[in-house]
């Protein structure tokens, strides 16, 4: 039955789509609409490029560059509801936009637009986790589950319509860094099976949940810096919640002033002592105090330098135990 629904589907013009969106995330999400014989991407829309690395010179989104690849217009408006975009979108005449992390809110005007409205590829399980960085928050919280919600958008901030939902389990040894992968690809066939069967009318939104409304505010480079008050198990998780951006941090009183100090791999023991007071540093590794138990550091990262295994930082730095990370 699927395959005659999909013949059918398929035997029709391909729906004329525009896409918007800005990071590797989105670039998963792209890639799998561009290989679609349901849809045609007639345009993409992304955010401008952006100054990066030491020489600040500009960059394209990924989302960008492989649009340019395959030969597809591309929009970089500053602002969403400058009339002058919204003129060049209505050329496009998008029967529907897909939207994946493209990082604006867009007005009502672009939300009308197109015959059937916006679709949304948000990674969590709304309406848990409306926001920015719904995918770090989920580990610093220490969740065991999350998901993808494909929504009809709305004017209001990730409060559109629900239309598919997708469960994924969040694994101990998951960070922001693997989670944001695995949900990109989650979220990209779930686009592409949702899109045929919601223009066909199969699949008929529903309003989110009134219960379970939670936030997830952008994470700030501040946020990384570790507090050693916390309960072990908890700074594992931000840890793993703050990898690869902006990475958990704290500060070793080196001999000649504070040194920045990276973790990127911890695990949680049952060691207990004054929170950040370095309890060994020696052939079994690095181990730290916190509020309650003790973090064993496997790998960290020295400013200016690269990323080590504990032994191998420990052969080129004397940090000794006693020492207290601030």
């Amino acid at each position: 039955m699927a395959l005659l629904q999909d013949s059918k589907f398929t035997s029709t013009p391909a729906l004329r789509l525009v896409f918007m969106g800005t990071p590797a995330l989105a670039g998963v999400c792209l890639k799998a609409l561009l290989d679609a014989p349901d849809v045609q991407v007639a345009a993409v829309v992304t955010q401008p490029d952006q100054p990066k690395g030491r020489g600040m010179k500009l960059q394209a989104s990924p989302v960008k560059e492989i649009a340019l690849a395959a030969g597809i217009p591309v929009l970089q408006p500053h602002r969403a509801r400058d009339e002058a975009f919204l003129g060049q979108l209505r050329e496009f005449a998008p029967e529907l936009i897909a939207v994946a992390a493209y990082g604006q809110i867009l007005p009502a005007s672009v939300l009308e637009l197109p015959k059937h409205g916006c679709l949304n590829v948000h990674t969590s399980l709304l309406p848990r986790y409306r926001g920015a960085s719904p995918i770090q928050r989920a580990i610093l919280n220490g969740d065991t589950e999350t998901g993808v919600t494909i929504m009809k958008m709305d004017a209001g901030m990730d409060t559109g319509d629900i239309v598919a939902q997708e469960r994924t389990p969040i694994a101990p040894e998951d960070t922001a860094a693997t989670l944001n992968d695995r949900l990109a690809v989650i979220g990209a066939e779930l686009l592409v099976k949702v899109i045929p069967r919601y223009v066909r009318g199969e699949l008929k939104p529903h309003p989110q949940p009134a219960e379970g409304v939670s936030y997830a505010p952008k994470i700030r480079k501040e946020e990384g810096r570790i507090d050693w008050t916390q309960p072990a198990r908890v700074i594992v998780n931000h840890v793993r919640g703050m990898n690869p951006w902006p990475g958990a941090f704290t500060q070793w009183p080196g001999s000649s002033g504070p040194v920045l100090l990276k973790i990127w791999e911890a695990e949680a023991t049952g060691r207990q002592s004054e929170p950040g007071v370095v309890l060994q540093a020696g052939r079994d590794g690095i181990v730290v105090g916190c509020g309650e138990g003790a973090l064993k550091i496997r790998s960290l990262q020295k400013e200016g330098g690269r990323r080590l295994m504990a032994q191998e930082f420990l052969a080129g730095n004397p940090l000794r135990a006693g020492e207290k990370l601030l």
